[in-house]
């Protein structure tokens, strides 16, 4: 996956505005486009969607800190484009909807593996840390299925940027 110039300056600034489309919507709990853009990235850059992604998660840690809570986001968002790579080229806009949604209400049940590591949880220990977090994940499972609506619309205007890029 060797990038050119563009590509880096390209990825670089789609994983910063990731960055800012979380810290304008921190005042709203669990509601960000997130997995809006982790789609849309995946539908238009494929297998390198993923250094937004990461230059993303870098910037949590750079502007957060390296602690607990970050360490997840090493493998949380990497699922989602997974999860993404696997469904067909071409699927209905209502499929990326429901990923989308599904991401968010299954957010805690991801994370909970890192935090019983972290902090020596038994299994039970994670069931009652996941059915603590389960109100905000259903913010977020309802929240990421309405933003979904524009996976399509940002990856339309992803693919077509990078067509002009190329001539």
């Amino acid at each position: 996956m060797k990038l050119n110039v563009r590509e880096i300056t390209l990825f670089g600034m789609l994983g910063a505005v990731m960055y800012c489309s979380k810290l304008l919507m921190e005042f709203l709990p669990n509601i960000h486009l997130l997995g809006t853009l982790t789609i849309a990235y995946t539908l238009a850059f494929r297998k390198k969607a993923l250094y937004p992604i990461y230059v993303y998660v870098l910037l949590n840690g750079l502007f957060g800190g390296f602690s607990a809570w970050w360490f997840p986001y090493l493998y949380v968002w990497t699922v989602l484009w997974a999860v993404t790579m696997l469904l067909p080229k071409k699927c209905n806009r209502f499929v990326y909807m429901l990923v989308c949604s599904a991401h968010g209400f299954l957010f805690g049940v991801l994370y909970a593996p890192a935090q019983a590591l972290m902090f020596g949880l038994n299994f039970d220990g994670m069931i009652a840390w996941i059915v603590a977090g389960f109100p905000f994940d259903c913010i977020h499972g309802v929240s990421n299925f309405f933003t979904g609506i524009l996976i399509v619309p940002i990856a339309s205007v992803l693919k077509r940027a990078k067509q002009m890029a190329l001539n």
